[in-house]
């Protein structure tokens, strides 16, 4: 059956080291990442946008039209004067990597300034997927632009997905940070932490605890990845445990969660159990951090 999922969040020019101490551009960001995996593995009749802002710069030019080589719907990402991407920087180490950043003047930052242009992208879709960055990078009142319309759209019984990913350094208060996350978790249908972040951050003593608090704000399913130890799903009363891929050597941890979303919600929508869905996620993010930078080539990723 045809669908249309929507992304909402911030694409950046990304840089990543190659040969020879030189660098090689490329583009990505946490929910950009996640349409493009979810791209590869939907069947041809749905459709995947990205909702976003952009300048009227030569790199705004490139970005839209790399979105577009990839069959990412370019519709929804509004033009701005006087602003352009954000960039950043990975930094590896061990197959681990850091980032810098330099989005002062992101456009992204005001892509939910527009209420009404946001309410028309969310009704025409069936899945819309968002993150803790997506809500990171806004001032306080576009969130709850965001979230009001999000809240409708779980109202009418879309799916809303949202990977809390928890950057502190993109927030300037603590509480403020979690009270923003709790917030997001509650408009979703589905929620797609990672252990790590929740422990770290919120003082969750175990999954459990994780698990409890989400179903406490009324998230009908949840999918906690956890790593090298696989990923729990909770959906109504099922739970079931699906064990990550075997990897034979790290190359590049960018982008494993997003491509996890991403595969896990293509295989969600077209029918598979959630524990099918999670099994196949866990081999696509085997392969993508085989692999140098956030999008992975698909000659490169399991068939699907």
């Amino acid at each position: 059956m045809a669908g249309r999922l929507l992304a909402i969040g911030e694409c950046m020019v990304e840089l990543m080291q190659a040969e020879g101490g030189l660098m090689r551009k490329s583009f990505a960001g946490d929910t950009f990442n996640a349409a493009y995996y979810a791209r590869l593995y939907l069947p041809s009749d749905w459709t995947v946008d990205y909702f976003s802002a952009v300048g009227k710069d030569m790199i705004s030019d490139e970005m839209l039209a790399f979105m577009q080589e990839r069959g990412i719907g370019t519709e929804h990402v509004a033009r701005l004067d006087g602003h352009a991407p954000g960039l950043y920087m990975i930094h590896l180490k061990d197959g681990e990597r850091s980032f810098s950043y330099w989005r002062s003047v992101s456009a992204a930052k005001l892509l939910a300034r527009d209420g009404d242009r946001l309410r028309k992208a969310i009704e025409a879709s069936d899945i819309i997927v968002f993150s803790g960055i997506t809500l990171a990078i806004l001032p306080a009142e576009d969130i709850e632009t965001l979230l009001s319309e999000l809240r409708r759209a779980k109202a009418a019984g879309k799916r809303v997905v949202f990977d809390p990913n928890i950057r502190p350094r993109l927030w300037d208060d603590a509480d403020r940070m979690r009270a923003a996350i709790t917030e997001g978790a509650r408009a979703a249908t589905l929620l797609m932490p990672s252990l790590d972040d929740e422990t770290t951050h919120f003082g969750d003593a175990s999954l459990e605890e994780t698990i409890a608090r989400y179903r406490a704000l009324g998230v009908a399913g949840q999918v906690v990845k956890d790593g090298s130890e696989g990923a729990t799903l909770v959906f109504g009363d099922e739970r079931s445990h699906v064990p990550s891929a075997k990897v034979e050597k790290i190359v590049d941890t960018t982008s494993a969660g997003d491509s996890f979303n991403g595969a896990f919600l293509a295989r969600l929508a077209t029918g598979a159990s959630p524990e099918d869905a999670a099994r196949f996620a866990a081999d696509v993010a085997a392969a993508v951090i085989q692999h140098h930078g956030a999008l992975v080539a698909r000659e490169k990723l399991p068939k699907g």
